[in-house]
């Protein structure tokens, strides 16, 4: 939610302050957002501002016909609307005086603050939360005349989440950002220096980044980065490189970026997992960071997670109570610490993220550790919170997602925890080495079983669009197509938004099967026959019950299964693999569907409504 962007420069005052920030803008739109707008400190000593209701584009327009002056520092800000509806009044930034702020968050104390500030005379000029801290700020910047000072003060005040970006008419070489639950990384560039939400704010400048703690007050100038917690001691900030370019967050020639990042998943999984075996063949996980001896005594997993995250971690439940045979438990993170769960040192929690500023799972992964459990984080966005606050990582190295859906990070993800769960199968010995190396072997040749479902996706489109009018579709599934149902439900929702459910196909006779009526689409996710052949077979009644009772059914089903066609209207084949790896190839067909259809409707599948990329706040 929200994207922040601040630069500063040192070739004197110019345009490029205002390029840089509205490209970083541009880039962190995938993030959600209602209003935009910018702050340039320029000559003279005062401030320029602009900002406006809705798309990104509606600020450029405003900028076209009244141009900002050339300046040497610049915020800018995208806001998905919490205090006050989206208007320009409530877009950032928010000005007193000399000083502007942007911010990302909420400030859950700000009636109190806002009280106090009303009772000195203050008047407000808008609904939000985010004008309290700008009139904060300025009244602590006149007493101390140091705007980092005045930032740490009043952040200690600020109960909530925030990130705070902050700039003075009087100080044009410099910008302060502050940052409590909520994201904000430093972009090193030579002569200029900048911040964002994430890299990709500053992707198009520099690869070089410091991450940022919880708790801590940065401040840029051309030339420096000074770090700080909120009692002003100095912190050394880690250094770290992105490994993507700018080229990897376009679009590529496709459409839309969740048409391009659906098609990027064979190398998403297979750059998930370069890298992770030795000369020997072995498993090697460097960036586990856990004593092996705590692994071992491991006796649960809880897997924390929302939305797509949480349907990862339910398709890695089957696959590591079955190599592992430790029980696992998936938990959505929201709930997670309001129940008093079960916990302690031999518990080992897995928090699923794809930006890894997941507020929700955040919290799940503080309470976790405040109950002795072992945490470990599988994330996609290096130097994000929930990986520097877990006692270990595996990244998936996805690249950027930019599209608000989830795709390549959901089957990277999954790719994870596979590899998490043969880890702690060869730690433990639950399984041999060459069974571990045969299923590797597998894993990897999964890249290519993907594209290959890919390449076939022709029929899956043209029925796509032949459907755009459907007002309900139900998706069907058992073990793990079970959470591959309803990812599929998710998607459409997310991207048609219309009525779609995911059910345990075993569950139909006992409710869902009322709301079959003729005409009514059914996806049913068929698991392999050469697996369990009973869990076939039952599938296969489940398919002929709801055709009786005239539904259209659309079956997902591997290459060779002539069991499901006569009871199917439609049958996306998938090439055979094992039955637990088989999520990576049968949730394709049912994205493709998804964004397809939304397509053919005419909506905006990269950035749907009421959505957000990241929720940074519970």
């Amino acid at each position: 939610m929200c994207g922040i962007v601040g630069y500063v420069g040192g070739a004197g005052a110019s345009e490029r302050p205002l390029e840089v920030v509205l490209e970083g803008l541009r880039r962190l739109e995938y993030r959600g957002y209602d209003s935009a707008g910018v702050a340039l400190v320029v000559p003279g000593g005062r401030l320029a501002t602009a900002k406006k209701a809705g798309k990104l584009a509606n600020l450029v327009a405003e900028l076209d016909t009244h141009p900002l002056p050339p300046a040497t520092a610049a915020i800018g800000h995208t806001r998905w609307a919490t205090h006050g509806g989206p208007t320009d009044a409530n877009a950032h930034p928010h000005v007193s005086g000399d000083v502007a702020v942007i911010h990302n968050g909420i400030v859950e104390n700000f009636a109190t603050l806002k009280a106090e500030l009303v009772a000195d005379g203050v008047e407000f000029a808008s609904e939000t939360d985010t004008e309290v801290v700008a009139h904060l700020v300025a009244r602590e910047h006149a007493r101390s005349q140091d705007l980092t000072a005045a930032l740490t003060t009043v952040s200690r005040r600020l109960e909530g989440t925030f990130t705070l970006l902050a700039v003075h008419a009087d100080a044009p070489d410099t910008v302060v950002g502050a940052r409590h639950d909520s994201p904000l990384v430093v972009g090193l560039g030579d002569g200029e220096n900048f911040l964002g939400s994430d890299v990709a704010a500053f992707i198009g400048s520099t690869r070089d980044a410091l991450e940022l703690g919880q708790d801590q007050v940065v401040t840029i100038t051309p030339t420096s980065v000074t770090v700080t917690d909120l009692d002003g001691n100095p912190v050394e900030a880690t250094p770290f490189r992105v490994d993507w370019d700018t080229e990897a967050a376009e679009k590529g020639g496709f459409g839309s970026f969740m048409d391009k990042e659906i098609h990027d998943q064979p190398h998403a999984v297979a750059d998930t997992l370069l890298g992770r075996t030795d000369a020997a063949g072995h498993l090697v996980l460097d960036e586990l960071r856990i004593d092996e001896a705590v692994l071992r005594a491991v006796d649960k997993i809880v897997v924390v997670a929302c939305g797509t995250a949480a349907y990862a971690g339910h398709v890695a439940k089957y696959a590591i109570e079955h190599w592992c045979r430790i029980p696992v438990e998936v938990e959505l993170a929201h709930e997670f610490r309001y129940r008093d769960p079960v916990v302690d040192e031999r518990t080992l929690v897995v928090a699923i993220s794809q930006s890894g500023e997941t507020m929700d799972t955040l919290m799940a992964v503080r309470h976790a550790r405040e109950q002795g459990a072992t945490t470990l984080a599988i994330v996609n966005t290096h130097g994000s919170t929930i990986p520097r606050e877990s006692d270990a990582v595996l990244y998936t190295h996805a690249g950027p997602e930019i599209a608000v859906a989830s795709t390549k990070a959901f089957l990277s993800q999954i790719t994870a925890a596979y590899l998490l769960g043969l880890f702690l199968a060869q730690l433990r010995g639950n399984k041999f080495p060459d069974e571990i190396a045969s299923t590797l072997e597998e894993l990897r040749a999964m890249p290519d079983k993907i594209q290959e479902v890919l390449d076939r996706s022709g029929r899956v489109r043209e029925i796509a669009r032949w459907m755009a009018d459907t007002q309900s579709v139900l998706f069907l599934g058992r073990h793990v197509g079970y959470p591959i149902a309803l990812e599929g439900a998710l998607k459409l929702k997310e991207l048609a938004y219309i009525h779609a459910e995911g059910f345990a196909a075993g569950e139909l006779k006992h409710g869902p099967i009322a709301l079959i009526e003729p005409g009514q689409p059914v996806f049913v996710v068929v698991p392999s026959p050469r697996g369990r052949h009973s869990l076939h077979s039952k599938v296969v009644s489940n398919i002929q019950e709801i055709r009786a009772r005239g539904a259209r059914t659309i079956v997902i089903a591997e290459d060779g299964d002539e069991a499901v066609r006569p009871y199917a209207d439609e049958v996306f084949s998938v090439p055979q693999c094992p039955t637990l790896l088989a999520p990576l190839l049968t949730v394709v067909p049912l994205q493709v569907f998804a964004c397809e259809l939304a397509t053919a409707k005419g909506l905006d599948v990269d950035q749907p409504r009421n959505l957000a990329k990241s929720v940074t706040v519970e």
